[in-house]
């Protein structure tokens, strides 16, 4: 016989279907009166039903919190996945980051190298020492030796400008830049040397500058017009001249011989009173010769002009207007135009007469022997005077190579 069990430990379901069963075991009677054990009966029935419901609730939310257990282990270990797998790839780029700095240390030199590194630096540092020693023993140990040695070099620029091609400008801002150095020593023993400069700066800025560069281009110019100029057809007022007067004797009607005269003149002129010579008309090769020697006449000119030499420059525009004159007509508009142009540049002054800066330079380098003489006979090495010059010639030539 089987355990009797109580409405709690029995499924809902079961106990659903054993009061089912219990139901349809009863007799089919007619309805009575209700009694008091019936009435009790269905309270049973009714409380099982209830505790049934409670089951059922319980086993439902049960099974809601065991999914949700599921549910939060599967992402708890999604979470941890994507943590291990961080965690991997920080290990690898930490072992790539290793692997670098390794090869990098291996590149790194050793420390024996470092020391005989560190001893050739050491060895280098005293040799440059000993070397801007040297260089100060011959130079003076001065920057402003180097100053006097740069005005110096100046004066010799502006000098040689004035000699070689006579540039006023260049000269000038040259002698102002020394005269800037001396300024700048603001010593009072160079008095004397700056004088000159002034001297010589104010010769040079009354000197006539002319414009070569101008003239030069202008020149130019018109080598531009010659490739252009042309022979001018020749041309006459009268028709027929002698013979037609001869065939026109005043007669009303013409003779045979008047009538040949007449037909004469169309094709030949005689004219015993010319008062002008007529040149030949230059074409083709003839025309291209003379062009070329117009512009080989303007272009020594323009050497002439940039280089100051008046005589070859006068000489280049002689020649300029010979040609001219031989081979164009005075009628030639072109030809006259060009030639009263070539007159007008004529009368432009090239050449210069610079002044002398010989005295500027004695000056500034009387300056710097007096003051390397001063120099050594503070440090007690007071040379012969000839020997002291010698010796600053000698620093200076050295200085400026």
């Amino acid at each position: 016989m089987s355990e009797a069990t109580t409405p709690k430990d029995q499924d809902p379901q079961e106990h659903e279907q054993t009061l089912q069963q219990s139901a349809a075991e009863l007799p089919s009677t007619p309805p009575l009166a209700p009694s008091k054990p019936a009435g009790r009966g269905n309270g049973l029935a009714l409380l099982a039903l209830l505790v049934a419901a409670a089951g059922a609730g319980a086993g439902g939310w049960g099974l809601w919190q065991l999914q949700m257990l599921e549910a939060r282990e599967q992402q708890q270990q999604s979470q941890q996945q994507s943590q291990l797998q961080g965690a991997r790839d920080q290990a690898q780029n930490l072992a790539q980051t290793a692997e670098t700095l390794q090869q990098r240390l291996d590149q790194l030199p050793t420390v024996e190298e470092l020391e005989s590194r560190r001893r050739l630096l050491a060895q280098l540092q005293g040799d440059q020492q000993v070397l801007n020693q040297r260089l100060e023993t011959v130079l003076g140990a001065s920057r402003q030796d180097w100053r006097l040695a740069e005005a110096e070099h100046l004066l010799r620029l502006a000098s040689l400008r004035l000699s070689a091609l006579q540039d006023i400008n260049s000269a000038t801002a040259l002698v102002q830049a020394a005269d800037e150095i001396l300024h700048e020593q603001d010593d009072p023993a160079a008095f004397a040397a700056r004088e000159q400069l002034a001297k010589s700066l104010e010769a040079l800025r009354s000197t006539l500058n002319p414009d070569r560069t101008g003239l030069f281009l202008q020149l130019g110019a018109l080598r531009e017009q010659v490739a252009q100029l042309n022979a001018l057809a020749p041309s006459f007022s009268g028709e027929g001249g002698v013979l037609s007067e001869l065939a026109d004797a005043g007669v009303v009607e013409q003779q045979w011989w008047q009538r040949g005269l007449q037909t004469l003149s169309e094709y030949f002129r005689i004219d015993f009173n010319a008062d002008r010579n007529i040149r030949p008309m230059l074409a083709g090769q003839s025309l291209t010769q003379v062009r070329l020697a117009l512009s080989l006449a303007l272009e020594q000119a323009q050497w002439g002009a940039l280089h100051g030499q008046a005589a070859v420059y006068q000489q280049a525009l002689q020649q300029a207007r010979e040609v001219l004159d031989a081979h164009f007509d005075v009628d030639n508009p072109n030809s006259r135009a060009l030639r009263a142009r070539i007159d007008e540049l004529a009368q432009q002054p090239i050449a210069v007469t610079p002044p002398d800066l010989s005295p500027a330079l004695n000056a500034v380098q009387a300056y710097l022997q007096a003051k390397q003489a001063a120099r050594l006979q503070q440090s007690g090495e007071a040379p012969p005077a000839a020997a002291a010059n010698d010796d600053v010639e000698a620093q200076l030539q050295e200085a400026l190579q």
